[in-house]
């Protein structure tokens, strides 16, 4: 199996989401929160600030941890033929805008980046990490941990 550790962004201004539209290895296109895998020895606060950098042009900043999300992908559903089940350890930060200019992630996985209103959500083909990021932004848990987010219709891993 695989393990995956990663940092993701929850940007929330005047009522809108910061989402990137990631390009899959299969050429799929999905919105999902902006964010990335933690490098080896890079601090997860760190890597959710560059990853918010590298994919959409824009600076952050860390206002708060929001929690933990623990999920496995069976091979079979990896978007990457032959690959071995993933375990995705995904932590959820919200953060700031600084300054920075919106832009697509050059040579990436991320063909652009938009403000889309929260209401507008649910109707986006997205991952699952979209859902997990806002239910943890909305709930707060004291656990740092929200249910699993159901998979199928427009929600997908």
């Amino acid at each position: 199996m695989d393990l995956r550790l990663a940092a993701y962004a929850v940007c929330i201004e005047d009522g809108r989401l910061l989402l990137a539209h990631a390009v899959k290895p299969d050429g799929e296109q999905v919105w999902t929160l902006p964010g990335g895998q933690v490098e080896g020895g890079e601090d997860p606060v760190d890597a959710v600030v560059r990853e918010v950098a590298e994919e959409t042009g824009l600076d952050a900043e860390v206002v708060r941890i929001l929690g933990v999300d623990s999920r496995t992908v069976p091979a079979a559903e990896r978007h990457v033929a032959g690959r071995p089940a993933l375990h995705n350890v995904g932590v959820f930060y919200r953060v700031r805008i600084t300054g920075g200019r919106m832009r697509p992630e050059p040579n990436g996985e991320t063909a652009e980046s938009v403000w889309t209103p929260l209401a507008d959500v649910p109707a986006l083909r997205r991952s699952s990490l979209v859902d997990v990021g806002l239910a943890l932004e909305r709930d707060a848990p004291a656990s740092g941990h929200v249910p699993p987010v159901p998979l199928g219709g427009l929600v997908e891993h």
